[in-house]
């Protein structure tokens, strides 16, 4: 059995967060949150997110492992308007899910759970760390893939740099230590990451309040934010672009 609710805005968050990688996912409800892992079909980039339910409106739920498809679920949400509720309910017997908004009911079959497998998630030690208003990297992120497909991010002690050359122009962000919230490096650090995979965060990124960003020399980018209050956390973890894959 399964029946949360919650407003609009936070089941937008995880459907556009989730749809970012995936365009199937398998979401993990149980008695004290949802769970959810996922990969890219090219392994390239991945998310590990987990919410709270206390973040949620009501949360009757015995555990259940529920596969949706992210497109679908993010076509039935925009019925719903800023601020409305939306009740997500499944059904053992039927196999039946449904969501409810306002007078709308949006029944759906769910996906076979036995072809969404999630990933393990990787133990990454990364040496460099820098934490900014989600709102600034939205904008650098935008910025960015004006001019080109991939980003170079920079780390100092006291700098972050989001470069991007194209075939005739370029584009350069410089942070210093003044405009972000922390900076952790002990050794300089460059690493090349695709803007296929970052530039759709930057909608999500526009309504969080801080990003953590670590990685390191052609490490991987672990990217971390919080919402609904702390409730929601989201890891997403995108492989580098090194010389050689393009």
């Amino acid at each position: 059995m399964l029946n949360v609710t919650a407003r609009q805005e936070l089941m937008r968050t995880i459907v556009e967060t989730l749809g970012v990688v995936v365009e199937e996912a398998r979401l993990d409800f149980g008695e004290d949150g949802l769970s959810v892992r996922v990969v890219d079909p090219s392994h390239v980039a991945m998310i590990k997110m987990d919410v709270d339910s206390a973040a949620f409106e009501t949360w009757e739920v015995d555990e259940t492992k529920l596969g949706l498809e992210m497109r679908k679920m993010h076509q039935f949400l925009s019925v719903a308007g800023a601020g409305d509720m939306v009740e997500l309910a499944y059904n053992d017997e039927s196999g039946q899910a449904t969501i409810h908004i306002g007078r709308i009911d949006l029944n759906l079959r769910p996906l076979d759970n036995s072809t969404l497998n999630p990933p393990n998630v990787p133990s990454l030690e990364l040496p460099c760390g820098v934490t900014i208003g989600g709102s600034e990297l939205a904008q650098a992120l935008r910025a960015a893939k004006l001019v080109g497909d991939l980003v170079n991010l920079s780390l100092t002690e006291d700098t972050f740099t989001v470069n991007v050359k194209g075939s005739t122009d370029s584009v350069n962000l410089d942070f210093t230590k003044d405009d972000l919230q922390a900076i952790d490096c002990k050794e300089a650090a460059r690493s090349q990451y695709s803007l296929t995979y970052l530039t759709p965060l930057a909608k999500i990124f526009q309504g969080i309040e801080n990003v953590n960003l670590r990685f390191g020399e052609n490490f991987p980018l672990k990217l971390t934010f919080d919402f609904a209050d702390g409730a929601g956390h989201v890891e997403y973890f995108l492989a580098p672009r090194v010389e050689g894959d393009y």
